[in-house]
């Protein structure tokens, strides 16, 4: 029987410590940040005993053996110091990761419960990535604390996972997320190369070296993000940027500003754009080599990833519903990014699945040219497959999670080919609600091969279509804003009365308002108001005054 702790267990642990934290002034804003600068030294320390790391990554007199052995002032003033002399470390890594580093505690108890707590965890029993996989418990933890906020920097690993499944990032390749929070799909883009190469070991010496320090570059515009950001590759075996500089993978920055400007082209982006507009303190987009300007910050990131991409490029691209359906200088982007870039496939996500409730999401896949002339730049797009895992889903959140099964059946139908050209057949009738009972689970699937009603599986009821680029030009103005599924809590129409029946109950209803109105505006002295008010009316609907 295996009694070694889990990684979920030791999280759950960790986060438990926030209460220390807490009674220290310290609220869940500042929890994990604060939590982790403790937590890297004693990591690091454990990475080098386990063999991990070949030598210490910090300097003599600032690892977890100078620090462990104290108590009282004697502890937190040689904390506070060792923060100091890390954010002035020689290292320019380290150096970046403690930059402005400073404890917010104050009693020194709670920082030695702290030290003790972490002590006496079982380290050795998390082996190879296991720090790491803790460390990312520990951010999807505070992630998921609505309190924090820290949502917005955290994409569910589940939709993650299935991106970079789909965009299949190679050993070689150069991979970018622009707006890179805590580092989410850099690490697993690294993993799933890992598994490609078993472990590495394929490659050689100089192609290690590539993977480790020039294969992965991040963005990130929060400085506190960014320290968690770096903290996370380092744990992962991740050191170096693919800009050639010595300040880690993920650079401190605006990807709508200048530093986004200067960034080399990527053989794959994977990015999970923040949502709402730009505003003068927070990403402003002072770029001026987008073509379209816009004070959407989507639509600009947008902009940003298809042009970054290299000739043959792909891109994984998380974006809210307004991208796709914005008028004007939305459309103008979208007709920009189907003629440069082949908009193979839409995966419209389910509602719950993001800190923001009720925000529509979507996940845009796309490769820069054709498969045939990856250099070609105009008429890209022929046809745009599209899977719909929304309607008729539920909403996910703690009690209904979202889960990779979730997904499989999108990652059968996107196939094999990681550019989107493998042959494809419309139709996929996983979580479809022919009966009422199981309706929207996993075992209600209604594919071909174990439906045995398959007259009722129509392409109507089929969660994966395709549009051609001819239709969605004609038909929808260029929208990508494409739904077909009909809602199963929606009214059919041939359930509706007749339309003069509707008709006349809504003018009913309307009247009935307009008199409520007339006397509130009455009641209020707002007699001559109201009788200018109800002559436009009059007017309006070709009455006389006296009809009123």
């Amino acid at each position: 029987m295996n009694t070694q702790p889990s990684s979920q267990a030791i999280v759950q642990k960790l986060w438990n410590l926030c209460d220390v934290l807490r009674d220290d002034g310290i609220n869940y804003s500042d929890y994990v940040t604060e939590l982790v600068l403790l937590l890297f030294i004693k990591m690091e320390y454990e990475n080098t005993e386990q063999g991990v790391l070949v030598a210490h990554k910090l300097p003599e007199g600032c690892r977890w053996t100078d620090i462990n052995q104290l108590s009282g002032l004697n502890l937190l003033n040689k904390y506070k110091q060792v923060l100091l002399d890390l954010s002035q470390s020689q290292d320019h890594l380290i150096a970046a990761i403690y930059s402005n580093a400073q404890t917010r505690l104050r009693e020194p108890r709670h920082l030695e419960q702290l030290v003790k707590t972490l002590d006496g965890l079982d380290w050795f029993s998390l082996k190879n990535d296991g720090l790491g996989d803790l460390y990312e418990g520990l951010l999807e933890k505070n992630a998921n604390e609505t309190k924090s906020g820290a949502g917005q920097y955290f994409t569910p690993r589940v939709l993650i996972d299935s991106m970079v499944n789909c965009i299949q990032p190679q050993a070689g390749e150069v991979i970018q997320d622009p707006a890179a929070g805590t580092a989410g799909f850099l690490i697993a883009a690294n993993e799933y190369i890992k598994r490609q190469t078993d472990d590495y070991y394929d490659l050689s010496a100089a192609q290690i070296k590539f993977q480790k320090n020039k294969a992965f570059v991040g963005v990130e515009l929060v400085p506190s993000t960014r320290r968690l950001a770096l903290m996370n590759c380092l744990l992962h075996g991740i050191e170096g940027g693919s800009e050639g500089d010595s300040e880690g993978v993920v650079l401190q920055g605006n990807s709508l500003g200048q530093v986004g400007a200067s960034l080399n082209r990527a053989d794959v982006i994977l990015a999970n754009p923040p949502f709402g507009a730009a505003k003068g303190g927070e990403a402003s987009i002072t770029r001026d080599d987008l073509t379209f300007k816009t004070s959407n910050k989507q639509l600009a990131f947008l902009q940003h990833i298809y042009r970054n991409l290299k000739a043959g490029g792909r891109a994984a691209v998380v974006l809210p519903d307004n991208v796709l359906f914005e008028a004007g200088i939305g459309t103008d982007i979208r007709r920009d990014l189907m003629h440069k870039c082949n908009l193979h496939t839409i995966l419209r996500l389910p509602t719950g699945i993001f800190y923001a409730q009720g925000v529509k999401t979507n996940v845009l896949f796309f490769t820069k040219g054709t498969a045939s002339n990856p250099d070609q730049d105009q008429n890209c797009t022929e046809n745009v497959w599209v899977y719909d895992l929304r309607t008729n889903m539920p909403s996910f959140g703690k009690r209904t999670p979202f889960s990779p099964e979730h997904l499989k059946p999108f990652e059968a139908v996107y196939g094999e080919n990681a550019d989107g050209t493998s042959p494809r057949t419309e139709g996929e009738w996983s979580f479809c609600d022919n009966n009422e009972s199981g309706k929207n689970s996993l075992s209600n699937s209604c594919d071909a091969d174990n439906n045995n009603d398959n007259d009722n599986l129509t392409l109507e009821s089929s969660r994966w279509r395709v549009f051609s680029r001819d239709w969605i030009r004609d038909n929808k103005g260029d929208s990508l804003d494409i739904s077909w599924l009909k809602d199963s809590d929606s009214i059919d129409a041939a359930d509706l009365p007749e339309p003069h029946i509707l008709a006349s109950e809504a003018m009913n209803e309307l009247t009935e308002a307009l008199r409520q109105l007339d006397g509130l505006m009455q009641a209020l002295g707002q007699q001559d108001e109201a009788e200018i008010q109800k002559k436009l009316l009059a007017e309006s609907l070709g009455l006389s005054e006296g009809d009123i």
